[in-house]
């Protein structure tokens, strides 16, 4: 069994700061070993259910050198492999030679979200929505469309209790969710000790894998309409003149192709 986990910083118990998420500093390098250890947990649990080549792919853009590389290799279980991308989405390889799951570890909760702990959807200060073919998603959604695109189910969301939420309402109640913490706010939370949530992860990972077909892969229809709705008007000029993307008015562009792989890299790369 092939399993791909992919990863963010914001969903791991404990994490509740900006801080801990990004920079040269005490707080975010101890985030980056709280982060590592619940990646740890889960390819425990892959492990168990049988998982013969587990690839972590982390996706926290946590600034500059740290992008995508938050994770701690020296402390990364022995029996895992892990990518370091230039940019978000970027590698698809593992997906490409066919993959039997993929696992979601550390997700926030989409912008907007009043209970998701540091909420946002790809920026905190850019996007204020996202929507393929009309539905809210954030970026348990962009990671499952990716993952879909090459057939790939994606069988356990772990974050806080918003975030759960989200993956079930978009991916369907066979999804398996591990709670780890509960958003009091956007910067307050009641969290599980890292010790229990690491063992709720490696559960919730060997459990999940049990079945490969309890979830179907994410698809977000043909044809595809990408629509993103930004936080104000200049924050789009980067987008705006990309092949196959349209803007309809001020805030919004959108991005339509015959499928959502095509709609989103003319849109994103």
């Amino acid at each position: 069994m092939r399993v791909h986990i992919i990863s963010d910083i914001e969903g791991v118990a404990g994490i509740v700061k900006w801080a801990q998420t990004g920079g040269d500093q005490t707080l975010y390098h101890e985030g980056r070993k709280l982060y590592t250890e619940e990646i740890n947990a889960a390819v425990r649990g892959a492990k168990k259910a049988g998982a013969k080549e587990i690839v972590v792919m982390d996706c926290h853009g946590a600034g500059g050198d740290y992008t995508f590389n938050s994770l701690l290799p020296e402390l990364l279980d022995p029996d895992c492999e892990f990518v370091v991308q230039s940019e978000w989405t970027e590698y698809t390889e593992f997906l490409e030679q066919g993959c039997d799951a993929a696992l979601f570890v550390g997700m926030h909760a989409m912008a907007g979200t009043p209970d998701g702990v540091l909420s946002h959807t790809v920026s905190a200060q850019a996007w204020q929505s996202l929507k393929f073919n009309g539905t809210p998603v954030g970026e348990t959604g962009i990671n499952a469309a990716l993952c879909g695109q090459w057939g790939c189910p994606v069988l356990l969301v772990t974050g806080d209790r918003a975030t759960c939420r989200e993956g079930t309402a978009l991916l369907g109640s066979g999804l398996t969710t591990v709670e780890v913490k509960v958003g009091l706010g956007r910067y307050s939370m009641r969290s599980k000790t890292p010790h229990q949530a690491r063992e709720l992860i490696e559960a919730g990972a060997k459990q999940a894998l049990k079945d490969l077909t309890a979830v179907e892969p994410y698809n977000p229809g043909r044809p595809s309409e990408i629509e993103i709705q930004f936080t104000t008007a200049d924050r789009l000029v980067e987008y705006r003149n990309r092949r196959g993307v349209e803007q309809i008015d001020a805030l919004t562009l959108v991005s339509k192709a015959d499928d959502w792989w095509t709609a989103w890299s003319q849109f994103y790369f």
